[in-house]
Order: structure tokens, then sequence, then C-alpha cells
């Protein structure tokens, strides 16, 4: 409860409720249960909000503002981040299975250990990002820039990474390299791999 009460907190310093699409009656059911799915948080400005252990499931997060924001072990099954500024968040060991983040700013976001299957990534900026052990299995990581990010130990099965850019990424110890789809792929050293067009 604490964690929430600081959620809280920042939003209301934000200025969260100035943002139309924000809800009074969502913030409430998650400061009082540490749950909202399906709630509205579009374009609400959340940087650097702390929210651990909650169920945001479905909900959307569409074009909001999180940089900085500490998501430990939330629920984001299936939810909207299209377009979200994720700078440098923390999303460690959180359930992004399903969810839509196309468009969003993940540079230097921390996603280790984080469950993306079957989520859909395309263009994002994974820039030094830290995707150690995260699962990445049937992801949508098209026209993505993994430029410098860290990708140790992750899982890529069927992965579509056509026209994605991993110039200097980390792939030691990946998982399934070579069940992903690599089309006009810039792999680490530079080359071009078009071994799944």
């Amino acid at each position: 409860m604490k964690h929430i009460y600081t959620f809280l907190c920042l939003l209301l310093l934000s200025g969260v409720g100035q943002v139309d699409a924000f809800s009074e009656a969502d913030l409430e059911k998650l400061k009082s249960t540490n749950e909202c799915n399906k709630c509205d948080f579009s374009r609400a400005n959340l940087g650097g909000a702390r929210l651990r252990g909650a169920n945001l499931a479905e909900a959307n997060l569409t074009n909001a503002y999180l940089t900085g924001a500490v998501f430990y072990r939330v629920n984001l099954t299936n939810a909207y981040l299209t377009g979200a500024n994720l700078y440098k968040a923390n999303l460690e060991v959180v359930n992004l299975t399903g969810a839509n983040l196309t468009g969003a700013n993940l540079t230097g976001a921390n996603l280790e250990d984080t469950n993306l299957q079957e989520a859909s990534l395309a263009g994002v900026d994974l820039t030094k990002a830290y995707l150690e052990a995260t699962d990445l299995t049937g992801a949508n990581l098209t026209m993505a820039n993994l430029t410098g990010t860290v990708l140790e130990g992750t899982n890529l099965e069927n992965a579509d990474l056509t026209d994605a850019v991993l110039t200097d990424a980390k792939l030691m110890w990946v998982k399934n390299l070579n069940k992903a789809i690599l089309c006009r792929t810039t792999m680490p050293d530079g080359t071009i791999n078009n071994s799944g067009c």
C-alpha cells in the first residue's frame, strides 16, 4: 500500500488531473485495490511514479509520460502503451504479454526478466535498453531500434526482427536467434541479415 500511496502522490504532483483522458474513478480504484484493469491513463504524466505489484491488465497508457517510472512486478498483460515515453523506466519482472508498445520510447529502460511474449514493439526505440533474460517469443520488433541494447539470455523464438537495427547490441547467450525472423536486419557488426526474407 505504501507504494500505491507514493504513486498517487506523484500523480497528483505531476498534474495528471489536468489531462482529459485521466479518470479520477480509475485512480480511486487503483488506490483502494492495487488493481485497475482496463483503466484509462492515456496521455497521463506518470513520470517518476513508483508502482509495484499492481494489476493494470488491459490498461490504456497510450502516449503516457512514464520517464523514470518504476513498474516492478506489475501486470500489464494486453495493455496499450503505444507512443508511451518510457525513457529509463524500470519494467523489471513485468508481464507485458500481448501488450501494444508500438512506437514507444524505451531508451535506456530496464526490462530484465520481463515477459513480452506476443507483444507489439514495432518501431520502438530500445537504444541502450537492458533486456537480460527477457522473453520476446513471438514479439513483433519490426523496425525497432536496438542499438547498444543488452539482450543476453533473451529468448527470440519467432520474434520478428524485420528491418530492426541491432548495431552494437549484446547478443551473448541469446536463445533461439536461429528461430527469429531476420529480414533486412542490421546485425551487431553492421552486416545485413536476410536469412528470413
